[in-house]
């Protein structure tokens, strides 16, 4: 055996005897041009496994099916429930566009999104949302003060690229956008 190797397995073996799990023990790899590799550890978090900082992944298909098939399905708890009521109850110029939704389906939509808003959340980044609105019922996801914040430092020529189209376009840049992660370091923004 190597002299390089037993240092190794006997770290292996002291983790297993303490209970550490051993498949979350992969580190990042740094290449030469500085890129570096995503960990296994990494992808558990985009996919869910550290909730108290990710938003929940939209999981309710009437809810995709009436607005994901035009747009962003975007997590109910970017907005407070009063903002959701607010947007569902004005189809009739849904931004610049009429949206015609059976009444059962606009309800269900409605119910979904007030009852997983941003205040009935424990997501770090839907606290803070709420913070930031200081009793103010935004319209749009991208007119709450804390999203304007985390963006201040994007030149405005960024969201004109055909590759984003607009600063509501999230899952442009957010690459883990759709499961509910929106950290920074998953951040691409497209040329």
């Amino acid at each position: 055996m190597s002299g390089t190797l037993k240092p190794v397995i006997g770290l292996v073996i002291i983790l297993i005897w303490m209970g550490v799990p051993c498949d979350r023990a992969v580190a990042d790899d740094d290449h030469e041009d500085g890129h570096r590799e995503k960990t296994e550890s990494h992808y558990r978090h985009a996919e869910g496994e550290h909730r108290e900082h990710g938003l929940k992944p939209v999981d309710f298909p009437v809810y995709l099916e009436a607005c994901g098939a035009c747009h962003f399905a975007y997590q109910p708890e970017l907005l407070p429930a009063a903002s959701w009521g607010k947007i569902l109850s004005g189809l009739d110029d849904h931004f610049g566009e009429a949206v015609a939704l059976e009444e059962d389906v606009r309800q269900a939509v409605v119910a979904y999104l007030r009852s997983h808003s941003a205040e009935t959340s424990s997501a770090k980044i839907a606290g803070k949302i709420m913070d930031s609105l200081e009793g103010q019922i935004p319209m749009r996801i991208t007119d709450v003060f804390y999203i304007q914040k985390k963006h201040h430092g994007i030149p405005a020529d960024v969201f004109k690229r055909a590759s984003v189209g607009t600063f509501a376009n999230c899952a442009a840049c957010h690459t883990t956008a759709a499961g509910g992660v929106y950290d920074e370091d998953d951040v691409r923004i497209p040329r």
